[in-house]
């Protein structure tokens, strides 16, 4: 599907001062700031859903296993590279970013617990297996936890959908970390072709 990627001037009014602002702060606007311009409530939409799953009650370290895990499982190479990306800029272990983009388990107990829980919410559509809901709990998440990782899953739900119907180009600030989804299923560390944003390389 053919989707413009608008810019501060191009994108509808109402979309216009929300990418000036990503621009200021980030430096850029990211291709899928630009994508969602074109439907203004989407991008506003998104903004807003970020901004809660921020004030959540899990770490960065956290935030990112939900982000990461939803959009391995959802084979989305556009939000996978950026929260690789914003991972690496806040700290989080390099082994846990290699791990979550290979599908892999993780070493740390707790965190697997949450990986696992956040990939059941999506291949499962909230219906999450007893046995994880189990595990999830024992590791000392809690109920309102539980529903803070449905927050972050439905954020990057409406991310990796809009991403799969307008093929997202990856931009140059995420390229390092392209990604892509193996053909037998499983998920590929990396793209090797560099700064490519393709989705099947």
């Amino acid at each position: 599907m053919k989707i413009e990627l608008q810019t501060t001037t191009s994108a509808p009014a109402a979309a216009q001062p929300l990418l000036e602002g990503a621009r200021k702060s980030l430096g850029f606007v990211p291709n899928l700031y630009a994508t969602f311009a074109n439907a203004p409530a989407v991008l506003e939409g998104y903004f807003g859903l970020s901004a809660a799953f921020g004030k959540t009650s899990f770490s960065a370290t956290e935030q990112q296993i939900i982000a990461i895990a939803a959009s391995v499982d959802n084979k989305c190479h556009y939000c996978v590279a950026a929260h690789t990306t914003i991972g690496q800029m806040q700290k989080v272990d390099p082994a846990v970013l290699a791990a979550l983009r290979a599908n892999e388990p993780l070493t740390d107990g707790k965190l697997e617990a949450l990986r696992l829980f956040a990939k059941g919410v999506v291949s499962q559509r909230g219906w999450v297996r007893e046995e994880e809901q189990e595990a999830f709990f024992a590791a000392g998440y809690t109920p309102a936890q539980a529903l803070e990782v449905v927050l972050g899953v439905s954020m990057k739900t409406l991310s990796n959908y809009a991403n799969h119907l307008a093929e997202t180009p990856l931009d140059a600030a995420f390229a390092k970390n392209a990604w892509v989804s193996a053909r037998n299923g499983e998920e590929a560390a990396a793209c090797s072709t560099e700064g490519c944003g393709c989705a099947n390389n």
